[in-house]
């Protein structure tokens, strides 16, 4: 895949299968992300892979944060389910460290570029995913769980998998609407 194609055309894909990344395919992610730019080379990021019994236990997690976050009882009951609509969830954050010139800000979009990076890697080898954040990345007990300091983030859920539907197609947005010059 070009990387420009890759850049100008990449979609979320939400309904996910097996197979998921192999391990030689989830290092080249991971080699992906360590390459985003990252100011005193702080790699103010971590990534915990979940897949078989981790999705299970990042679902009993959700739940837990959903009886914390006092959610209906549906949503409570659809908690432990989220996980497993991908073979593979990667959580992203950021892990906040105190530096003088490297801001809270700034290690936080370096976190997200490479969940990003991981994206277009994912995608590049063939794999689908999309970035789910929502309740789950702010919820304290999911924090917690993944043994995060107050400071830290976690800049989103990455599920990656197969896709089994029709690429999903977004309207034309014209650059111009975005773009400034100033010449």
């Amino acid at each position: 895949m070009q990387a420009l194609d890759l850049l100008l055309n990449r979609t979320s894909q939400p309904r996910l299968q097996k197979p998921a990344p192999n391990e030689q395919e989830l290092q080249n992610i991971i080699h992906a992300a360590m390459r985003v730019p990252d100011h005193a080379s702080l790699t103010p990021w971590k990534f915990v892979v979940c897949q078989e019994a981790g999705l299970t236990r990042l679902g009993n997690v959700f739940e837990q944060a959903a009886l914390d976050e006092q959610l209906s009882e549906k949503e409570v009951l659809r908690a432990p389910q989220l996980p497993l609509r991908a073979p593979m969830v990667i959580a992203v954050i950021a892990q906040i460290q105190e530096h003088e010139k490297v801001p809270w800000v700034e290690q936080v979009a370096s976190a997200s570029c490479a969940a990003y990076a991981m994206q277009l890697a994912a995608k590049a080898q063939g794999y689908d995913n999309v970035w789910r954040t929502g309740i789950y990345a702010q919820s304290k007990v999911v924090k917690d769980a993944f043994g995060l300091k107050e400071q830290d983030e976690i800049v989103g859920f990455l599920y990656v998998g197969t896709s089994n539907a029709d690429p999903i197609s977004r309207p034309s947005k014209s650059s111009f609407d975005f773009t400034e010059h100033w010449n």
